[in-house]
């Protein structure tokens, strides 16, 4: 049976201050869609926005909803842990951990506390997306053994194996080369089809906008409008 739509309500408000510098993050926005895509360039709040999702960040202010469920309420006090809000969440580096291999990697998204699996580790769960990601052949192999691709493919499984409710993606195809880009865009594209899992995706590339953007939002300076025409993104940009 396919899941829900995401069902996202936010609405938020936090300073940030860098030496002098301040940064006022003011997002709010409200979506059925199963594929969200936040569009803006660098430093306009998308990473921040993501992370006050995933509970890595605390708003100020605000509140946030996933599926009818609050994950975050300032004026009730109400700030769920990363781990009880069940998103999954693929940063923008894949923030892989350099001294565990694949199955180690993969193994951490099942983990309740920081204690690293096993290097022989086994799960039904692991099988499957290792499996899923035709990654049996690297299991044993360490991160900086592997293609762009594959460590790609290692930190989506790790996000995807704890079966979240959402998958949040940080600039995901950012550290790969423009051919790779391509290809991981039609493999995210079909595997995100196949699962039904709800996504919200940051970029600042428009043609992750034209291939994911069910609901487009751009960012600029903190603050979140509706784009009504993904394609005229992709014309602003040219």
């Amino acid at each position: 049976m396919a899941k829900p739509d995401l069902q996202i309500k936010l609405d938020i408000r936090k300073t940030l201050r860098s030496g002098q510098r301040e940064f006022h993050l003011q997002a709010s926005f409200a979506s059925a869609s199963q594929r969200i895509v936040i569009y803006g360039a660098s430093g306009a709040g998308k990473s921040q926005l993501l992370k006050a999702v995933a509970g890595l960040m605390t708003p100020d202010a605000g509140r946030i909803e996933l599926g009818g469920v609050a994950l975050f309420d300032h004026s009730a006090g109400l700030d769920l842990a990363p781990q009880r809000r069940q998103v999954g969440y693929l940063f923008q580096d894949y923030a892989l951990f350099p001294h565990l291999n694949v199955r180690q990697n993969i193994a951490f998204g099942l983990q309740r506390g920081w204690f690293n699996p096993l290097s022989r580790v086994d799960h039904e769960a692991l099988r499957y997306w290792l499996a899923a990601f035709e990654l049996d052949a690297v299991a044993q192999q360490l991160p900086d053994q592997l293609s762009g691709g594959q460590r790609q493919r290692v930190a989506l499984a790790r996000a995807l194996i704890a079966s979240p409710r959402a998958l949040l993606l940080d600039e995901p195809f950012a550290a790969l080369d423009p051919a790779l880009r391509a290809r991981m865009r039609g493999e995210l594209d079909a595997l995100q089809r196949r699962l039904a899992i709800p996504m919200i995706m940051i970029t600042h590339d428009p043609d992750d906008a034209l291939a994911f953007g069910e609901h487009v939002l751009r960012m600029d300076d903190g603050r979140i409008t509706d784009v009504d025409d993904v394609e005229r993104i992709a014309q602003y940009e040219a």
